[in-house]
């Protein structure tokens, strides 16, 4: 079900009305990742630990994450190999429900601008683009899957992930996710 929301804020005597088109009333994911800070942008990485300090710091920010987490998915990546990048570019650093470190349920997003390698001579495993998960709550953390599903199912949005640069490009491949489900 969709639900159109509209927010007023009023403010000095001028009044500013926000629309969104959201399934039961939720936020897109990427309004919802501005909206609480959870997102970064870096030029570059040191390695591929690095990256993922660098990806959990968004949410170390708020508490959502202390930095136990990260080093939680460095010791998954480095036992099971480079999962956590799903497709080439983009990488999903996570790691199991309740982990060590991971204090709320949430989703950060982090930039860099010099794609960062998984596996050394394999092209495939390199990523620039990271969605951060963290989860305690199981049902809220398939809520964010979903949300999530939504981003990377948009053909569109995935290729575009590849050249933001800040916060106002996240906003318009939001606009651009809201108008498919509409």
């Amino acid at each position: 079900m969709n639900v159109l929301n509209i927010h007023i804020t009023v403010t000095a005597g001028h009044a500013r009305a926000d629309y969104s088109l959201g399934r039961k009333g939720e936020d897109m994911l990427l309004k919802d990742i501005i909206e609480k800070s959870h997102y970064a942008f870096h030029d570059r990485a040191d390695s591929w630990e690095d990256a993922i300090r660098l990806s959990c710091g968004p949410l170390e920010k708020d508490g959502t994450v202390d930095q136990t987490y990260a080093d939680e998915i460095i010791a998954c990546v480095r036992k099971h190999g480079p999962y956590i990048v799903i497709v080439p570019g983009l990488a999903m650093p996570h790691s199991t429900e309740n982990a060590v470190g991971v204090h709320g349920t949430d989703i950060g997003f982090m930039k860099l601008a010099e794609p960062i390698s998984f596996e050394e001579g394999n092209p495939a495993k390199d990523a620039s683009v990271f969605f951060t998960l963290a989860s305690i709550d199981s049902d809220a953390h398939l809520e964010n899957m979903q949300r999530l599903y939504t981003v990377l199912t948009n053909e569109e949005v995935l290729a575009e992930l590849q050249n933001v640069k800040g916060p106002e490009d996240l906003i318009r491949l939001d606009a651009i996710c809201e108008a498919a489900q509409a």
